[in-house]
């Protein structure tokens, strides 16, 4: 038998911990000496333990591993528990990374105020193009990220199941839904007829006469600052936005600080007077 010293040793827990497991009942000593009311455990009782700790730093409250423990779940049942609480987590640690994402672009945007490197900006006509799309649904554009990127592969899966390669990038549209909200079209450039089958469209996304286009570098998490640059572009030179810009996607590496997108907001000439050298 160990000690309770030499237990809480080779559990990699404190005896303090040990001590409070005992008054709540979730791990009682094997043994305690009458005598003395020193703690005794066994190597089989570090299995228990083990479960304690990994169901309690999966965020499971004391009283909800006691229960869990004392059902008598089985390893394979415990095993499954616990992948379903490390996708929660890890689902839970890539939203707060957007976020996190979202405000040092937030900060960048206030800290370029009054900076607009107008050169960045090339005002162009677009083409008519043909994409395969899926459509997806997003309260507002906070939520645009854990939507399009299943979007997407769900696209890669069903057009490599129609056999249609892309013969283009991937181009995402915005428009504000009939009921709120935002509509995601995550599409890329394909030569194949028009089409819908259960869901998913081929279509042919119509000229823009006029568009302000700037380059975007890194990921999409980080694009405000780009995106109110070309805001206040089209502000100061005598344009007004019809729509939500494109996202062209030029460069998609695994890492994503090398992303290369073009951003194409269509716009009209307004009817105030243009700044000089326009």
């Amino acid at each position: 038998m160990f000690t309770i010293g030499d237990f809480a040793r080779h559990g990699r827990v404190s005896v303090r911990m040990l001590r409070h497991y005992d008054a709540t009942g979730l791990l009682r000593p094997a043994h305690v000496d009458p005598a003395t009311g020193y703690r005794y455990y066994t190597a089989a009782q570090l299995a228990r333990l083990n479960r304690v700790i990994a169901l309690k730093d999966l965020g499971f409250t004391l009283r909800q591993v006691q229960l869990i423990l004392d059902e008598k779940v089985t390893t394979e049942e415990l095993r499954a528990m616990l992948r379903l609480r490390r996708a929660e987590l890890e689902a839970a640690m890539t939203a707060a990374a957007a976020r996190l994402a979202q405000v040092e672009a937030r900060l960048r945007s206030i800290e370029s105020e009054g900076q607009m490197p107008s050169s960045d900006v090339v005002l162009k006509s677009l083409p008519s193009v043909r994409v395969a799309e899926l459509t997806g649904l997003a309260p507002d554009f906070d939520a645009v990220g854990p939507i399009i990127q299943p979007l997407y592969e769900e696209l890669s899966r069903r057009l490599e199941a129609a056999g249609i390669a892309p013969s283009g990038p991937g181009i995402t549209c915005y428009e504000v839904a009939p009921d709120g909200g935002l509509l995601i079209h995550a599409g890329v450039e394909v030569s194949a007829p028009l089409g819908e089958d259960d869901g998913l469209r081929i279509v042919d996304l119509p000229p823009v006469e006029q568009a302000a286009t700037i380059m975007h570098r890194g990921s999409m998490e980080t694009v405000l600052p780009t995106v109110q640059t070309l805001g206040r572009w089209i502000d100061a030179n005598g344009y007004r936005s019809t729509g939500y810009p494109r996202e062209i996607n030029l460069a998609c590496p695994d890492d994503r600080d090398g992303w290369v997108t073009e951003l194409q907001e269509p716009v009209i000439v307004t009817d105030r007077p243009r700044p000089r050298g326009e």
